[in-house]
């Protein structure tokens, strides 16, 4: 018989995300406290952005990252700009957001330009998981006017399908901004994305 350290767990930790976009710096240093106190979450950032904004995104167990969204609800909601909780978000949504991802071959790009960074990071998962596409960057609202986007790669085809994905399922909070498809992107342009 196997002892019992050495039988292998299939069990894994589905692992969510949640974000809070405030329109008050100080708010969100307060909300930001407040989260981190009330639940078991991981800081994956809190910061400004433009234009003059404050996010909050933490990661951990679905139940967690819930009560940490609905404590930075409650705390301050006359600032509250945007807000999403993603569970089951896909693996490469974390890396995209650290624009670390490791791309070997681009071929047609996808763009989905959002109102909000929450909008920019839920098209980003409703893209990954559409269609057979890699995701290249989800890119915070920096010098953006408050804007954020999502850039991916993969077949025509498929980058067809996951931009169509997303902005129908961006159209529905009227956060989408705009999309594009390039299906044979000039190389000088993908040396700037990589």
């Amino acid at each position: 018989m196997m002892p019992e350290s050495a039988i292998p767990r299939t069990t894994t930790v589905k692992r969510a995300i949640g974000l809070i976009e405030l329109r008050s710096i100080a708010r969100g240093m307060l909300t930001t406290d407040a989260i981190l106190k009330a639940a078991d979450v991981e800081l994956l950032r809190a910061h400004v952005v433009c234009p003059g904004k404050y996010i909050i995104l933490v990661a951990g167990a679905i139940s967690h990252v819930r009560n940490a969204v609905a404590t930075g609800q409650q705390i301050a909601p006359e600032v509250v700009v945007d807000h999403f909780i993603l569970s089951n978000v896909h693996p490469s949504v974390f890396p995209a957001l650290t624009a670390t991802t490791e791309i070997e071959h681009v071929r047609a790009i996808g763009v989905v330009e959002t109102f909000t960074l929450a909008a920019a990071i839920v098209a980003a998962d409703v893209a990954v998981k559409a269609a057979p596409v890699d995701l290249i960057e989800i890119r915070l609202p920096f010098a953006l006017g408050g804007k954020a986007f999502t850039v991916f790669t993969g077949e025509v085809s498929a980058v067809r399908s996951a931009v169509n994905t997303a902005a129908e399922r961006l159209k529905e909070d009227g956060v989408i901004d705009s999309f594009a498809v390039i299906p044979s992107p000039h190389k000088d342009l993908i040396s700037k994305l990589l």
